[in-house]
């Protein structure tokens, strides 16, 4: 079989990429890539040389690109990573946000149709839903809570779901949508809270919390996320939603301190800066659809997870050094200037 992988040489689809060619031996992964600021060809080393990979630095929106790619690959599955993803800078150039995460979708759609492709998934956020009030801690995302988008980021996540929804309503086109609670771990690009914190700490620099720092969220195990989508595709029912989280609801200032305690820094480091516009107060996920239907629950829990993350930046310093100076973006051209 044939997985295209979208936004590959991003965090979540980077690990994915690492995880599906670990436990599908045989399958042929297809990585397409824009190499944005948050794109880094250097986290995909581990695989760039093996005959069952290939990457290709291509714009999902790019449609002539894209219709060659699937001409020549006929993907049997398209995963679609590729989105910008972060808030802040949302707020701050909201049309790029739509331009990648709703016009790429359906470039995609488009091409899935055309080329009759198996399945297509479309990996979202539970940022879709807005948020959750701090005092009912017994409320919860489900996957029929209603769209309330609180960024452009998350209105933009918002319409490609709905999108690739439609496209299952009215073409009869295979698709599944999974909505995430926040990830963590390995090669996460370092302007996301724990490596953010994580990076700064090792740095003896201040680390900048939000407002007060109560906000609340769902934090998820990058791994896990990858084996809940596999379940998803092999399992799943098409047309559905399917939400994904880690069961484990912490505050933001509550997880800094606790990087802090991990890593020996003293807490008078942390500094309370002015809040985000629109921050969402509280994301908590229901997977219990996920659980009861598909039998998936989260394996790796919080304490293990963070613990693996903090040890990895530790152990690969370079990585998130070279992203703070920048020299990440010269990695394409040393590898394939030349090609």
């Amino acid at each position: 079989m044939t997985v295209l992988v979208t936004g590959g040489a991003g965090f979540i689809g980077a690990n994915f990429i690492f995880y599906w060619l670990r436990t599908h031996p045989g399958d042929r992964v297809v990585c397409v890539d824009r190499l944005t600021y948050a794109g880094n060809l250097s986290t995909l080393t581990e695989v760039l040389e093996r005959p069952e990979f290939r990457f290709v630095r291509a714009d999902i929106q790019d449609r002539e690109a894209m219709d060659r790619l699937f001409g020549e690959e006929h993907p049997d599955v398209v995963v679609n990573f590729a989105a910008e993803s972060h808030v802040d800078r949302s707020i701050e150039d909201p049309e790029i946000f739509l331009r990648t995460n709703v016009m790429g979708t359906a470039v995609l759609l488009d091409l899935c149709r055309k080329y009759k492709t198996s399945r297509f998934h479309q990996v979202s956020t539970d940022e879709v839903y807005g948020d959750l009030p701090l005092d009912r801690t017994d409320l919860r995302f489900t996957e029929e809570t209603p769209l309330r988008a609180s960024s452009p980021y998350s209105a933009s996540k918002a319409s490609a779901d709905l999108l690739t929804l439609a496209c299952w309503r009215t073409y009869g086109q295979p698709v599944t949508v999974s909505r995430c609670s926040n990830n963590y771990g390995p090669f996460q690009f370092p302007e996301k809270l724990i490596p953010l914190m994580i990076a700064n700490a090792l740095q003896d620099k201040t680390l900048p919390v939000y407002g007060t720092g109560r906000n609340v969220r769902d934090w998820l195990y990058v791994e896990d996320h990858c084996r809940a989508i596999d379940v998803i595709l092999e399992k799943g029912r098409l047309g559905e939603v399917y939400n994904i989280g880690g069961d484990h609801e912490m505050e933001n200032i509550a997880l800094v301190r606790r990087i802090c305690q991990e890593l020996g820094r003293p807490e008078s480091r942390i500094a309370y800066v002015t809040d985000r516009k629109g921050h969402d107060l509280r994301y908590g996920i229901d997977a219990g659809k996920l659980r009861q239907e598909l039998g998936w629950r989260p394996a790796v829990s919080f304490d293990e997870g963070l613990r693996q993350t903090i040890r990895w930046y530790l152990e690969h310093r370079s990585w998130w050094e070279n992203i703070v100076s920048g020299e990440y973006r010269d990695y394409y051209e040393k590898m394939y200037g030349g090609r």
